[in-house]
């Protein structure tokens, strides 16, 4: 198992470095979390956000963490108790509970596996993850039009230089 020597506590936010993303789960005691998974059976935990990107829908599964890590490193990750209050613990465990075996709708970046624990953390929804992707898209799309009107400005000018230099010849 891919720990990094964490002692989670229940109510603590796990955070999974996966390949290309991080998933995360909310560590309920004794060995286990609460996390979004696809509401495929079949599919492996380690395919949970891959797979509900296309679904839009996910199912919140009580499971072992060692099974949800699988490899994988991880850690607590309590990041937002700088800017958010958390519930008490007591709260936490009894609304997660509730959650289990309920499919849940799921959007990348509005409606991810981080802004579900830290909605049962916190009572709010947050995901810097998918902010920043939201941000680096904005940042990219930002790009290719300044590089559109780039382009198109000196294709202009080109253009006129051209017509300049016809004019003088």
């Amino acid at each position: 198992m891919g720990q990094d020597n964490s002692h989670p506590q229940p109510g603590d936010l796990i955070e999974i470095y996966r390949e290309f993303y991080q998933h995360w789960a909310l560590y309920m005691g004794d060995g286990y979390v609460i996390n979004v998974t696809p509401v495929d059976e079949g599919a492996p935990s380690l395919s949970v956000s891959i797979a509900s990107i296309f679904t839009r829908k996910a199912k919140v599964k009580k499971q072992l963490l060692k099974e949800v890590v699988g490899n994988d490193k991880w850690h607590v990750n309590n990041k937002y108790d700088r800017s958010h209050t958390p519930r008490p613990v007591g709260e936490i465990i009894r609304l997660a509970e509730r959650w289990i075996d309920r499919e849940v709708p799921y959007d990348v970046l509005a409606n991810n596996c981080e802004h579900f624990v830290t909605m049962l953390r916190y009572g709010e929804g947050v995901s810097d993850q998918a902010t920043n992707a939201v941000d680096g898209a904005t940042a990219a799309v930002g790009g290719i039009i300044l590089v559109g009107l780039a382009a198109a400005v000196l294709k202009g000018f080109s253009r006129d230089s051209s017509r300049e230099e016809r004019r003088y010849h």
